[in-house]
């Protein structure tokens, strides 16, 4: 039977799962190699059933060395021999709007445009190039984040700054385009009319967070910009701020770009405001008797109840809002702070269903229905991965 690998890069772990092809895909092994670059670098894994196994350390000083770690261990696996193509979460993707068979030309176009995510793109690309050089027959296909936000107005897509930057392709390009994509699918799958001919908001929260305005099953708008730092406060990045903040801090604080830069993307967000955690689990279990935690959720679900009333906005109305992601999907508390006070969309929540997280938790009479949906980016990858294969993209091997 022929599997198909998926890999999701981040900035300091790879997550990984096998799946046997077949309708539908199986997923025969997962797993995670974790805090790449820092003491304890780890491998775990599950087996078919979900069942944790015994996890390993690595020896793992960056994403080169992990990458090829992780390949010797998969090596070593008995599904890996029936892999036909592996398949990448590549984070930018410019104006790329499908999966792609990676080639040499597509390589040297993410070296191209690695400064516009800094974080990622240079650890996806040694993932590709690392199995590139261990096994060279061996198809990759690139899955884009940004792909699924190809589809936006104009309008949305525009940054108010000078034409000639624009013309440098520096706009609103959106991310979580994988989990959105997968996001869909489960909502058409699950028969909910929306999904093709409706009004979604689709809120991601997770360490990462954003929020999507889908209209007739295409994007329209999303918080994330030209970065993934843009929009929604996060677990460590900051969200949207005001411009001047950083030509300010550069006169006071003789703050460099670099300095900046990472003031903005690791120490910002839900650790900078409350200094103890970047973990929602954590805030809100100090948040009594901590008023920075306090502060810190607190400005989460207000930041996101304010996107959710922009995007209705922009939709003309609700028909359905689903939560994702660690946060969206294991946070009830969170859940009902975001939906507080929206009931002039349509919004009502039941608190019974809410705090066991169904798979609705809006009232029968809410007009619009809230969904929680388990996102999985991997299977979405694979799935990509597959399409390519059946349309005759991916040389399939001998």
């Amino acid at each position: 039977m022929h599997s198909v690998l998926a890999i999701n890069g981040g900035s300091s772990s790879i997550k990984f799962a096998l799946y046997q092809v077949g309708e539908p895909l199986k997923r025969a092994l997962s797993g995670k190699v974790d805090r790449i670059g820092l003491s304890g670098t780890n491998l775990t894994f599950q087996d078919a059933e979900g069942k944790p196994q015994a996890s390993r350390s690595l020896a793992a000083a960056d994403h080169k060395s992990a990458a090829n770690s992780l390949i010797d261990w998969l090596e070593a696996q008995p599904g890996f021999a029936s892999v036909k193509a592996v398949g990448h979460r590549v984070v930018h993707g410019m104006k790329h709007i499908q999966p792609e068979i990676v080639t040499q030309e597509l390589l040297d176009e993410l070296h191209r445009i690695s400064p516009y995510d800094p974080d990622h793109l240079p650890r996806e690309i040694e993932l590709i190039e690392a199995f590139l050089q261990r096994h060279p027959k061996l198809p990759q296909v690139a899955c884009f984040d940004t792909a699924f936000h190809q589809a936006m107005p104009r309008v949305a897509q525009l940054l108010p700054i000078p034409r000639r930057f624009d013309a440098k392709g520096i706009q609103r390009y959106g991310f979580h385009g994988l989990s959105y994509a997968y996001l869909m699918e489960e909502l058409a799958r699950l028969g909910d009319p929306a999904a093709k001919t409706g009004r979604v908001i689709l809120a991601h929260l997770g360490n990462g967070a954003s929020l999507t305005a889908v209209r007739d099953g295409k994007s329209i708008d999303t918080s994330m910009g030209f970065t993934p730092t843009a929009g929604l406060v996060m677990s460590t990045r900051s969200g949207d701020l005001d411009p001047g903040l950083a030509p300010y801090l550069a006169r006071t604080e003789r703050m460099t770009t670099q300095q900046f830069y990472k003031m903005i993307n690791h120490e910002s967000g839900l650790i900078g405001v409350s200094e103890t955690s970047s973990d929602m689990r954590d805030l809100l279990a100090k948040e009594t008797a901590d008023v920075w935690a306090a502060e810190a959720v607190a400005l989460f679900c207000y930041q996101a109840k304010k996107w959710i009333g922009a995007y209705a906005a922009a939709l003309g109305g609700l028909d359905t809002l689903v939560f994702a992601g660690g946060v969206g999907e294991n946070a009830p508390v969170v859940r009902a702070r975001i939906c507080e006070g929206l009931n002039f969309l349509g919004i009502e929540l039941n608190e019974s269903r809410n705090a066991e997280t169904a798979a609705v938790i809006s009232t029968q009479t809410s007009r619009a229905t809230v969904r929680v949906i388990r996102t999985d980016e991997e299977l979405m990858i694979a799935r990509s991965v597959c399409r390519n294969l059946e349309s005759g993209a991916v040389n399939k091997k001998d």
